[in-house]
C-alpha cells in the first residue's frame, strides 16, 4: 500500500466522522445501502523533462488511478494508484474487490463489468450496479418483460445467468432502458447488470442509479478545474500520483466545508446554489493572508479539539458565511454552433481585414 494511498484513505475518514457530526450527509439515493461510485482516471501526458523521455514521440503517461466516491458524503473514500499508465483499469480490481463491505453498492461503467469483481462483490454481502459489458456471458433465463418508464424512456427487465471462475452460478436481473433519445455516442439502449433485490429497487429506480453516474465525473472535473490536479510538470510517476492524490485530500477537505454549509443554511440547497469554484478561489485568496494576520497559538484551538468541538466550531463559522458571494452564475441554453463554412482550406486569415470589411 502506497503512502499516498493511505493518506487518500485517513483523509476521507477523517473527514466522513466529520461530516456525521455536522450531519451534513447528503439523504440516501437508496435507503439501507452506502453508494459508491468507482471510475479510473488517467493522468495527462506530462513535459519531456526526464532524460528518457526527451526523444520520444509519443506521449509520455505518468500514471493512472481508479477512484472511489462516497455518494452520501461527497467524498472521495480511496484510490487505487499505479504507475503503469499503460495499464488496463481491470487490472485493479481485485484491490478493490478487498475493500468491499457488506451493503455497500457500487455503481460503474461497463469497463468494470468484470465477473470475477461481480462475484467477489456478491459474496461480501455487497450490491453492484454495472453497465453490461458484451464481454461478459450471460444466460437469459426469461423474456425481457416491460417494468415501467423512466425519466429517459421504457425500461424493460430479465433475470439471467452469469457462471464464475469457480462453477458457482448467479442469478441477476439485466435492465434495459430504451432511450427515447440515443447518447453522444449513439447508444439506442442502456443496458444494467444488478444484484439488487427487485423488492428494495425495482427495475425504474435502478435506470435512474445508473443515471446519478455522472457523479463521480463532476468530481474529476473539480479536481482538474479547481484543484488543478494534474500538473503536467511532473514525469516521475510517484510524484504525479502523490500529486493527484493530494488533490484528492484537498477534494475531501472541500467536502467537509460543503457538509458545514449544508448543516447551517438548512434552507438554502447548498449543492445546487454555491459555486465550488469560487469557493476554492476564495479559500486559495485568503488562506496565505490568514497565516501571516492570524498568529500561530490562536490556532491550537482546531488542532487540539475533539470531533464533536470541532464540528461545533465548523458549524459556527459556516453559519456567518454570506453565500450570495459564493452563488453559481446560471448558465442560459447552449446555442447552436456557428457553422464555419468561409476560408475552407486557408491556413489562416487577418482579423484585422475580416473587421475592416464588416
Amino acid at each position: 500500500m502506497s503512502t499516498a494511498q493511505v493518506l487518500v484513505r485517513l483523509s476521507a475518514q477523517d473527514a466522513a466522522e466529520l461530516i456525521d457530526a455536522l450531519g451534513g450527509a447528503r439523504a440516501e439515493r437508496l435507503p439501507g445501502y452506502r453508494i459508491l461510485y468507482l471510475d479510473g482516471n488517467c493522468l495527462a501526458a506530462s513535459e519531456r523533462r526526464l532524460k528518457p523521455l526527451r526523444d520520444s514521440a509519443a506521449a509520455p503517461l505518468p500514471g493512472k488511478s481508479l477512484v472511489v466516491f462516497d455518494d452520501a458524503r461527497g467524498l472521495l473514500s480511496d484510490v487505487f494508484p499505479c504507475a503503469d499508465g499503460h495499464a488496463q483499469e481491470r487490472s485493479l480490481l481485485d484491490d478493490v474487490a478487498e475493500t468491499v463491505q457488506a451493503n455497500d453498492l457500487w455503481i460503474a461503467d461497463r469497463n468494470f463489468c468484470v465477473t470475477a469483481f461481480l462475484a467477489a462483490i456478491a459474496r461480501r454481502q455487497a450490491a453492484f450496479l454495472i453497465r453490461h459489458h458484451t464481454g461478459l456471458h450471460i444466460k437469459p433465463l426469461s423474456a425481457l418483460q416491460p417494468a415501467g418508464t423512466g425519466a429517459d424512456g421504457p425500461v424493460f427487465e430479465q433475470a439471467v445467468q452469469v457462471t464464475d471462475a469457480e462453477g458457482h452460478t448467479w442469478t441477476w436481473r439485466r435492465i434495459v432502458l430504451e432511450l427515447e433519445r440515443p447518447t453522444r455516442n449513439g447508444d439506442q439502449q442502456l443496458i444494467v447488470l444488478t444484484n439488487l433485490p427487485a423488492e428494495q429497487a425495482d427495475a425504474a429506480t435502478v435506470a435512474e442509479l445508473d443515471r446519478s453516474r455522472w457523479t463521480i465525473e463532476t468530481a474529476f472535473q473539480k479536481l482538474e478545474g479547481h484543484l488543478h490536479s494534474e500538473l503536467n510538470t511532473l514525469g516521475y510517476p510517484q510524484a504525479a500520483l502523490f500529486g493527484f492524490c493530494l488533490a484528492l485530500v484537498a477534494f475531501n477537505l472541500d467536502a467537509v466545508v460543503m457538509a458545514a454549509l449544508r448543516a447551517a443554511h438548512p434552507e438554502v440547497n447548498v449543492n445546487e446554489t454555491v459555486s465550488e469554484y469560487d469557493l476554492a478561489g476564495e479559500i486559495a485568496r485568503t488562506s496565505e493572508g490568514l497565516t501571516i494576520a492570524v498568529e500561530e497559538q490562536h490556532w491550537q484551538v482546531f488542532a487540539q479539539a475533539d470531533r464533536a468541538h470541532c464540528a461545533d466550531l465548523l458549524l459556527a463559522l459556516a453559519q456567518r458565511v454570506n453565500l450570495k458571494k459564493l452563488r453559481k452564475s446560471p448558465r442560459g441554453p447552449k446555442k447552436p454552433p456557428t457553422p464555419r463554412t468561409k476560408h475552407k482550406g486557408k491556413p489562416h486569415v487577418s482579423t484585422a481585414k475580416l473587421l475592416a470589411g464588416r
